[in-house]
């Protein structure tokens, strides 16, 4: 049975029915009719850097039990219940319960993620050097980020190395080449010509690897995450902004049976590692630190599956839609759109023997767990008389068309290492075009010459452009 590419509908959906445990029942019938196995076994997850504890089921560790329940849970709670997350024994969600009192001395982890010790500011130059004017909003987020429970007045997590000053003061909108895309974000998906679409970081930077590699910092810009309004706060799919108003993802993220689960409310952008709200920083090739500029959420307006999306049929057709936003998007460092497609890349003649795509998300890692960072997967194109006969067998065969393309099929690699509705990329002339949009494959995904299906963005350009409005 084919399985969607709602990879953080699966892990994420999870936690909301652990908000009450009489719902893990309904979990169970959920994802037995989608053929998606539990997880059954302890996965590795995030412990961390200096605490003493053990792996438990949730309802045997006091302090996170008491924060599950909390009937109005805070971004941060939201944040560490998933970063302790471990996966299911025996149907039960289990977590790292760190030992109450038995941790090593002010022990504490950077905004970074780096060690440091809980200490008072002004014993911490390198944050508190942060503080000298004239002081950027990266700055005072870094340190706001760093506050800790210590014994002091004002504590901070201070870590073993100096934090980077931020030597740019002003944020990246106020650069000149991103005060020139400016105009160009408006409803309409600017045209390659402009310079102000597909334009990612240096090629050169990329961590390309066989499976799931960490993205650079200001890399993929375009990628979003979508965010359901539930008692949790839920991110269950990914899109791809492309103009200043509309973001592109599957239809099934935003129409059929993902709707009993939560309504798409927010979509967020520069977003690099979700369990972080502030600033996020990485290590760059020269030595010193990239950072973005926080989370920016913006309400959605409207969404619009494509007509022709029957969410019964297991071919998802026309699994593609659109998403409006309230407000115009930003044109920075990492919030910038993809180009829309310029060549039907199914066709032989638009594809040399050297042809490569990229997938972008947070979605299921070769753990089955959702990733704190932004990943990216090359992938091979894939013909379809290749591809389909992979689908189209069993119960509910599944024949493909032309709005459909697929990629993959490398042991280990697939766009399971993406969210759904997320973007499938190729490069042209040094800017990103969207390919495709990630739709479904089989379970478990990375199989060896078992390639994922995509929504063909280039069969629906007439659709997009008829249902943008200013």
């Amino acid at each position: 049975m084919v399985l969607l590419r709602a990879s953080a509908l699966f892990i994420h959906f999870h936690k909301f029915i652990s908000h009450n445990m009489k719902f893990i029942g309904i979990l169970i019938v959920v994802l037995s009719i989608l053929g998606v196995g539990l997880v059954l076994a302890q996965q590795q997850c995030h412990k961390p850097v200096g605490e003493v504890g053990e792996f438990l089921p949730i309802t045997k560790c006091a302090h996170l039990k008491q924060l599950l329940d909390k009937p109005n849970k805070s971004g941060q709670d939201r944040a560490l219940l998933q970063k302790l997350h471990c996966g299911f024994v025996d149907n039960i969600p289990q977590v790292w319960c760190a030992k109450q009192g038995g941790s090593e001395p002010n022990s504490c982890t950077t905004p970074d993620g780096k060690p440091g010790k809980c200490i008072n500011i002004y014993a911490c130059p390198q944050l508190s050097n942060l503080l000298n004017q004239p002081v950027s909003e990266r700055n005072k987020s870094f340190v706001r980020n760093s506050a800790c429970q210590g014994p002091h007045k004002f504590n901070v997590c201070c870590g073993t190395s100096p934090a980077r000053e931020d030597p740019d003061i002003l944020d990246s909108r106020t650069r000149d080449e991103n005060k020139a895309c400016v105009r160009h974000m408006t409803a309409y998906p600017p045209a390659p010509s402009t310079g102000c679409c597909g334009v990612s970081a240096e090629v050169g930077n990329k961590i390309v690897g066989a499976g799931g590699e960490a993205t650079e910092i200001d890399q993929y810009p375009w990628a979003v995450l979508i965010e359901y309004e539930t008692n949790s706060g839920l991110i269950l799919c990914g899109g791809v902004l492309i103009s200043g108003r509309y973001v592109l993802t599957a239809a099934h993220c935003i129409a059929g049976v993902i709707l009993r689960n939560g309504t798409p409310k927010f979509v967020r952008l520069g977003e690099y590692n979700i369990t972080n709200e502030g600033p996020d920083c990485k290590l760059t090739a020269g030595g010193g630190q990239d950072c973005t500029e926080g989370v920016t959420r913006i309400e959605i307006e409207r969404t619009i599956p494509h007509p022709q999306y029957n969410p019964i049929k297991t071919s998802r057709w026309n699994d593609i839609g659109l998403i409006r936003l309230k407000e115009t998007a930003p044109y920075t460092d990492f919030i910038r759109p993809i180009c829309l497609p310029t060549k039907d890349i199914t066709q032989a003649r638009n594809r040399n023997d050297f042809f490569t795509m990229f997938v972008t998300g947070w979605g299921a890692t070769e753990n089955t767990t959702f990733s704190d960072v932004k990943l990216e997967v090359t992938v091979p194109f894939v013909p379809m008389d290749q591809c389909e006969p992979a689908y189209n067998v069993g119960v509910f065969p599944s024949k493909l068309w032309k709005g459909q393309l697929c990629a993959g099929g490398k042991k280990g690699t697939d766009s399971c290492k993406g969210d759904s509705g997320g973007p499938l990329m190729y490069e042209n002339n040094k800017l990103f075009e969207l390919a495709g949009i990630v739709s479904y494959g089989k379970n478990p995904c990375g199989i060896q010459d078992v390639a994922g299906v995509y929504s063909n963005v280039y069969e629906y350009r007439d659709w997009i452009n008829s249902v943008i409005v200013p």
